[in-house]
């Protein structure tokens, strides 16, 4: 696996330095290298279609509510800020991927829906998501993707914060 430039010179002068366990330390800057490349791979996917990962994240959500989501909602599922989400629909609706309607119990609320355009554009980058995401782990038998899971799950345990 390639590293990244600046992970391949930390661990450079990490066995320079003499310092314990630099077998970790390239353990930790390749998952930080993999993780970057996925990020960079999504991002190319996602940018013909206008989407940011947050746009692709508020469009799933929106997809799978067919009456609409209110915004405070779509920001609790999203985990982000309301000013976030309002950033994100603006650019949304700019796209014409998402209409703001008054909600039907209270006209003071807004209820947001996906527009036909969206709807579409929804399908055909869950379809092409969805096989490049299979493809990320198509060489990995199921024992191998359930022991990449475990050790995963092992190593967030670690995390300072994480749970005991």
């Amino acid at each position: 696996m390639k590293l990244e430039q600046k992970y391949s010179a930390l661990i450079q002068e990490a066995q320079r330095r003499k310092m314990p366990d630099v077998e970790g330390i390239r353990l930790c800057f390749q998952t930080l290298s993999l993780a970057a490349g996925i990020d960079r791979d999504c991002a190319t996917l996602l940018a013909p279609h206008g989407l940011s990962e947050g746009r692709f994240v508020l469009l799933f959500l929106l997809d799978a509510a067919p009456d609409g989501l209110a915004p405070n909602t779509l920001a609790e599922q999203a985990g982000v800020t309301r000013a976030t989400v309002t950033g994100l629909l603006d650019g949304l609706e700019r796209e014409e991927l998402i209409e703001r309607h008054a909600d039907a119990n209270d006209r003071r609320a807004l209820c947001i829906r996906l527009t036909r355009k969206g709807k579409r554009v929804a399908k055909t980058v869950f379809e092409q998501h969805g096989r490049w995401i299979a493809s990320l782990y198509g060489n990995l038998s199921a024992p191998e993707r359930k022991q990449l899971a475990a050790l995963l799950e092992k190593v967030s345990g670690n995390l300072a914060g994480a749970a005991p």
